[in-house]
């Protein structure tokens, strides 16, 4: 059901994170439970995986934590938003010391653009006890399909460095 290169990024999270003990929570907005849903398609990833949140809409965003301030000031594809979204994750799902969080939030097209924030916009954020990290990766009008994919490894590598940095 997923690609074999997000199948293999997604075993290799996996095995980093019970090698470290950590268990992993997911919050989505532009890959829709894609991240979360390519861990689990591997067997035995309950030991790993806590759980997560897709959060589409403004309002379910302001529901699991997200100051709606944030998102008037910023917008919901930003770093302060995607920042939010990974501290609200791990905040709602217990907060324990090795849990750690990613979150997505961008413009996956073909459109909703603008020239501020264009397709292919996304703002990546991994939450773990007294640490958050942010990217932001602009991937070009590439497609719906192309930009959630690219979105997908993006969150798992980001999650990686934050469980095993280099």
């Amino acid at each position: 059901m997923i690609d074999d290169d997000i199948r293999e990024r997604a075993e290799a999270l996996l095995t980093a994170a019970r090698e470290a003990g950590v268990m992993v929570v997911t919050c989505e907005s532009c890959t829709g439970g894609l991240i979360s849903g390519s861990l689990t398609a591997i067997a035995g990833s309950s030991d790993v995986v806590e759980g997560g949140f897709v959060t589409y809409s403004n309002s379910a965003k302001i529901r699991l934590g997200v100051p709606e301030s944030l998102i008037e000031a910023h917008g919901a594809v930003s770093e302060e938003v995607a920042r939010a979204m990974a501290e609200a994750a791990r905040d709602r799902s217990g907060a324990a010391p090795n849990l750690v969080s990613v979150s997505v939030t961008g413009v996956a097209g073909p459109g909703g653009g603008s020239a501020e924030k264009p397709v292919g916009l996304v703002h990546f954020a991994a939450a773990a006890a007294g640490a958050t990290v942010h990217r932001e990766c602009r991937f070009g009008d590439i497609g719906r399909d192309s930009v959630r994919k690219t979105s997908v490894l993006e969150a798992l590598n980001l999650l990686d460095g934050l469980i095993a940095p280099e």
